[in-house]
Parts: C-alpha cells; structure tokens; sequence
C-alpha cells in the first residue's frame, strides 16, 4: 500500500525487500533496496539498506557482492552488531577466518547476548525458507569463524 502511494519511499521499498528477504525470496527484495540507494544515497539508514542488500546477495550465494555491501554499510555505522556479524559470516565463507573472528569478536561486544546461532534464531524469527537459505550460507560461515551453535 506505502508503495501504491509511493513509489519512491525509502523505507516502504526497504521494509518490503526486508519482507521478501526473510520470507525467503531475497531476490525479489533486491531491486526494492537497489532503488532505495539509488534515490536516497546519503539517507542516515543508508547502512540498513546495504546491510539488507548483502543479506539478499548472500543467501543467493553472491559472496563477494555481499562482502563489498557490508563493508559500504560498516562504513555507514560502525556501531550495529549485525553488520560485523554477517561479514564475519561472509568471510568466512571465503576462508578468510582471521578477519571473520576479529569481526565475530566485535559483534558479540557489540551486542553480547548475540553470542550463538540459538541466539540468532531466538532474537530473529523468520521463514523456515529464510533459515533454510541462511543455514548454507551465513550460519555456515559463521560457524567456520567459531561461531557456536549453541
């Protein structure tokens, strides 16, 4: 409806990808968020949005797309548990484990209680389509990091 009124919404277009994103569809959400960066580069959620992009590119399997948008979204805000969490998983997906602790590590003082997938889980209820997707990509590469199950 926000988009049927608005089509050039920001954050209509981001909380639909987002949507899609966990519902497992994350590559219907990529074009909303595209168009959410393109009409509003300078936005101060700007790091949602790319971290939500890398989300999408990462559970499609786009490892190295994923990584160059978390680090744009790290620049963005250093701050938020999520993105250094997801890098983490990123890289360590691509075997880059030292770098993938030492971003875990930051998640974690970031935000400690995020200290385990039980956690992730508990903290973020999705689609079993969504945790289907992340389990192959995200939970995998965190787990090569030291990330525990439980």
């Amino acid at each position: 409806m926000a988009i049927a009124l608005d089509g050039n919404s920001v954050i209509a277009l981001r909380l639909l990808a987002i949507t899609l994103a966990w519902l497992g569809e994350p590559e219907a959400g990529i074009p909303h968020l595209e168009k959410a960066i393109r009409l509003s580069p300078r936005d101060p959620f700007v790091a949602n949005s790319y971290r939500a992009l890398a989300e999408c590119h990462l559970l499609l399997g786009h490892v190295d797309q994923a990584i160059d948008l978390l680090r744009r979204a790290r620049a963005a805000n250093p701050r938020w548990y999520a993105i250094p969490l997801w890098l983490a998983g990123a890289l360590g997906l691509k075997g880059e484990l030292d770098e993938a602790r030492a971003l875990l590590a930051e998640a974690i003082k970031l935000r400690p209680e995020m200290n385990s997938l039980a956690q992730a889980r508990a903290i973020n209820p999705r689609s079993p389509r969504y945790w289907a997707l992340r389990e192959k990509t995200v939970n995998d590469g965190l787990r090569r990091a030291g990330f525990p199950d439980e």
